[in-house]
């Protein structure tokens, strides 16, 4: 399975639980803008499209079912897209949040933090100057003293309970070398099998820094742990980081993730006004390079997913 030669895998995450409404105006909120976002990145060339929910009333990210349940039925009648939903949420929520309602969909791919961290974009909070809702400001500074909790038995315990019983596969989303050893550590056990699809995350304050020689010694460091016939590595750049290191992943033979989730700009100083913007600013880059996108059907194909057919909503 040589990587060089396979279509390049877009991810989209199109509102995630860390970014809040007085950062950008285009970040969707509503069901009904989550939808619409999600559709139009799909159009531009998705094939993944990774979903948080939303409270419609001020914007904070929540587990409830009955929101997810809104746009998760409405994007899957519109596209062909692979529905990833995560199971991080928010350092807010329980895991038994976090698993609510992956758990009822059964999703062909759920995302999965592999490890504890801190993750905070606290210093952004600086920045902003007027807030539109009152939780936003101590939920930004708040991260400051927040941890993000997946410890082993969290990660085994979501391994069983979707991967075994539902048939889901996972984004292992590895914020630093740590996380590589730690997925190692569970194909040992036998707990996940091949093909990985590993999503190295870099920018996050608390995770890896966003150099490229990180995302070298990470490519070469799963080559070690996994042999590269066994996996397919994607690339996360948090903020200003997003295309550049994108585009490197890509040369290197990995996929990318873009979206709202992870940058709210399309160019410097310049707002996103959709996460579609951002998939056909990828698109165009990665077609100038002569490098093909996978469709959605070649992306299951490519990572082993079980099929739209076959989830449950």
């Amino acid at each position: 399975m040589s990587q060089t030669k396979d279509k390049v895998i877009i991810t989209c995450a199109v509102t995630g639980g860390v970014h809040t409404p007085s950062m950008s105006p285009y970040l969707p909120l509503t069901p009904e803008q989550i939808a619409a976002d999600a559709i139009a990145a799909s159009k531009a060339g998705a094939a993944i499209l990774h979903l948080h929910a939303r409270d419609a009333a001020d914007g904070r990210p929540t587990p409830d079912p009955r929101v997810f349940e809104q746009f998760v039925p409405r994007i899957k009648a519109s596209t062909n897209a692979v529905i990833n939903i995560t199971t991080g949420g928010s350092t807010r929520m329980s895991l038994e949040e976090r698993l609510a309602y992956p758990l009822i969909a059964g999703p062909e791919m759920c995302s999965l933090n592999m490890g504890s961290m801190n993750f905070s974009i606290h210093p952004a909070a600086r920045k902003i100057e007027h807030w539109k809702h009152e939780w936003e400001k101590p939920y930004i500074e708040g991260m400051e003293d927040m941890i993000f909790r997946n410890s082993f038995k969290d990660i085994k315990h979501i391994l069983h309970v979707l991967g075994d019983r539902h048939g889901t596969r996972f984004e292992f989303e590895c914020y630093d070398l740590g996380h590589l050893y730690n997925l190692a550590h569970f194909v040992n056990e036998g707990l996940i099998k091949a093909p990985l699809f590993i999503q190295c995350v870099f920018g996050v304050l608390g995770g890896m820094g966003p150099d490229p020689e990180n995302l070298i010694h990470m490519r070469s460091t799963a080559d070690r742990l996994f042999g590269r016939e066994n996996y397919r590595f994607s690339v996360l750049g948090a903020g200003r980081h997003q295309i550049p290191l994108s585009t490197m992943s890509a040369l290197m033979g990995g996929n990318i993730r873009v979206g709202l989730e992870d940058s709210l700009f399309l160019a410097k100083g310049e707002l996103a006004a959709s996460s579609a913007d951002q998939v056909l600013k990828i698109r165009r880059i990665l077609e100038e390079l002569s490098l093909e996108i996978a469709t959605p059907d070649e992306a299951r194909a490519m990572l082993g997913l079980k099929g739209g057919d076959a989830v449950g909503f």
